[in-house]
């Protein structure tokens, strides 16, 4: 089969299955990306060259365990906040929760941006492996489903919006890239990246996240009048977020001395390949939606 035909056919099968997942329930949203969160730790354990099985067993189960106490507990504590008044320290535990897990997640997201700049990391150590495989793989999933809440209720216009946003840049820093990029971005990682890319990557997320506030998400209530300051908002920290993520799992396949994470959809690679730059924004976006329900 033709390469090109063969990564068209693999790139909409992916697409129409995320978004119909999305959009059919939040269940179904949930047991997608869990299934992509197995498969991205199998990819991810054999970059890093350590043993699947109880990688792959510990991020199921905690997958599991912070999706159903952070989202089927909650509407649980919703119902017990109106008939009783013991309910309130159980929303502080999972705020604190959150709070945890987004501190270790941005600190190994740091650790990786440090990472990036090490130029003689040929190994990696096995505290920092299983560091990564937690912070850099495992909770971002769990933010993306968290992602899909907003401030309110489960809004699949929200992941949406994101993934839009994310191809748009990935996209785009591509064809600018292609068409006028001269100077390099990070030459000694991703050889095709120039800043040229970069930049009309961001500016075209930026006009797309303009225009999902306006006709797509529209005059909802969520967002009110600020709609479109914060997706321009959500939209620079996928431009530069993104592509530091896209960068950092280069850094990975890299000293594994491969191409790709994985084989699983012919012609892209694996599912780290396309989801490298949304897992790597999704705490970002996280604390910047914990950020605008504290002010308002």
């Amino acid at each position: 089969m033709n390469e090109t035909l063969k990564r068209g056919i693999s790139g909409a099968v992916y697409i129409i299955l995320l978004l119909a997942s999305i959009l059919f329930s939040k269940e179904s949203f949930f047991i997608l990306f869990g299934i992509f969160l197995i498969i991205a730790v199998y990819e991810f354990c054999a970059l890093i060259q350590i043993k699947k099985v109880f990688p792959i067993l510990f991020a199921l189960l905690f997958y599991l365990s912070i999706t159903l106490i952070s989202h089927y507990r909650k509407e649980t504590i919703t119902t017990l906040n109106t008939n009783f008044n013991g309910s309130y320290e159980i929303n502080i535990n999972t705020n604190t929760l959150n709070l945890v897990l987004l501190v270790i997640t941005l600190v190994t997201s740091i650790k990786c941006i440090l990472f990036l700049f090490y130029d003689n990391v040929q190994k990696i150590s096995t505290s920092s492996k299983y560091l990564y495989l937690i912070g850099y793989i495992i909770l971002p999933f769990i933010f993306i489903t968290k992602i899909s809440f907003g401030i309110n209720d489960y809004n699949p216009k929200i992941i949406i919006g994101l993934f839009i946003l994310v191809w748009t840049n990935d996209t785009f820093a591509y064809l600018v890239g292609k068409s006028i990029g001269k100077n390099k971005l990070f030459e000694r990682i991703s050889p095709k990246k120039t800043i040229e890319g970069f930049l009309g990557g961001v500016v075209f997320a930026v006009f797309a996240g303009v225009l999902i506030s306006k006709y797509y998400i529209g005059a909802s209530p969520e967002f009110s009048q600020k709609s479109i300051l914060i997706w321009i908002t959500i939209a620079l920290l996928v431009g530069i977020m993104g592509t530091i993520g896209d960068l950092i799992e280069s850094k990975f396949k890299r000293i594994a001395e491969v191409k790709d994470s994985g084989k699983i959809m012919p012609g892209h690679g694996g599912i780290l390949d396309r989801l490298d730059s949304v897992i790597f924004v999704a705490p970002f976006v996280f604390l910047f939606y914990q950020i605008l329900n504290y002010v308002s």
